[in-house]
């Protein structure tokens, strides 16, 4: 399962991800990190079974963790095929069928959002993700 941890600006500097991870034994999959010196983003897979005990330990340590439940949503009634979206995602979710029509993996999804910046046509987007 995909989590997105979010660490504020007042505690950013302290290693609580580390802490977490040598306190629980469970291990992540770190797909994408954004930290400065006002908050940081981790987004992560953690294998169901071990999600309740590094959540416990992250917010235990004041991180807020989220569930990333949803990935990619494409509103077909929006998408008009353009393929701006395929060369921009970095696990290739996106690709053209034989009929020139856009397919969507969405198994591939790291949930990173970059697709939804390049989509010229607002047609795709991340939603229904919820604090844990």
């Amino acid at each position: 399962m995909k989590v997105k941890i979010n660490i504020s600006s007042e505690i950013v500097t302290k290693p609580i991800l580390a802490e977490s991870i040598v306190e629980t034994g469970v291990l992540l999959n770190v797909s994408q990190a954004h930290f400065d010196r006002s908050h940081g983003e981790v987004v992560a897979d953690v294998l169901e079974e071990h999600f309740e005990k590094i959540r416990h330990a992250l917010v235990s340590r004041g991180a807020v963790v989220t569930r990333l439940d949803t990935p990619i949503e494409l509103n077909e009634d929006e998408c008009v095929d353009c393929g701006a979206c395929i060369s921009v995602c970095p696990t290739k979710v996106f690709s053209m069928d034989k009929d020139y029509s856009l397919l969507v993996d969405t198994s591939k999804c790291i949930q990173c959002g970059t697709c939804v910046e390049m989509c010229p046509h607002n047609a795709l987007a991340l939603i229904n993700n919820k604090h844990a």
